[in-house]
């Protein structure tokens, strides 16, 4: 194939979709200027790979690179953010508050919600990421995540709860 003809099609299947990629990448491992390595490296393999792409889903295409290069880069530098822990509370109690969503919008401090967002363990933060900030289905995320979509509604389900719980404990008492 000619490198220009590629070039085109790259720009227009992928480039679009930086914005979702630095999201995702940002939220997985904390941080702007690894974030940033990370995309620019998950492009870089996507630039390889062009050649093997087949559809017309260049962000979906793309976020399962950004998610592979992110949890790759965990693995070799923070390790215990890919862990999750059972805690009991965590995932059998039902509060009796509002959900996080409407918390939120009840004004809720945004930096409150993103240190909620930011204390969920990698596979929470990723699932509620690319669920409620990029609007991805689940079909989409299970995709993406290489996982079923039971497991993207499990993921999602989790997440919310410790979210819940996070956001409606009293400042400084978060799980």
């Amino acid at each position: 194939m000619d490198k220009a003809i590629d070039l085109d099609r790259f720009e227009q299947a992928i480039l679009p979709h930086l914005d979702a990629a630095h999201n995702l990448a940002r939220w997985l491992v904390r941080g702007g200027s690894d974030a940033e390595d990370i995309v620019q490296e998950a492009s870089l393999r996507a630039w390889r790979g062009f050649g093997t792409f087949r559809g017309s889903d260049g962000r979906g295409w793309l976020l399962a690179i950004v998610r592979n290069t992110c949890f790759t880069w965990l693995r070799k530098n923070r390790r215990q953010d890919l862990a999750d822990e059972f805690d009991e509370n965590i995932h059998s109690h039902e509060p009796d508050a509002p959900d996080p969503e409407r918390r939120l919008f009840e004004g809720l401090d945004t930096q409150r919600v993103q240190q909620a967002l930011e204390n969920l363990p990698a596979e929470f933060r990723e699932a509620i990421v690319l669920r409620e900030l990029e609007g991805l289905s689940y079909k989409e995320i299970g995709d993406i995540a290489g996982v079923p979509i039971g497991t993207v509604m499990s993921r999602l389900a989790r997440a919310r709860k410790r979210l819940q719980k996070n956001l409606t404990a009293p400042v400084g008492k978060e799980a």
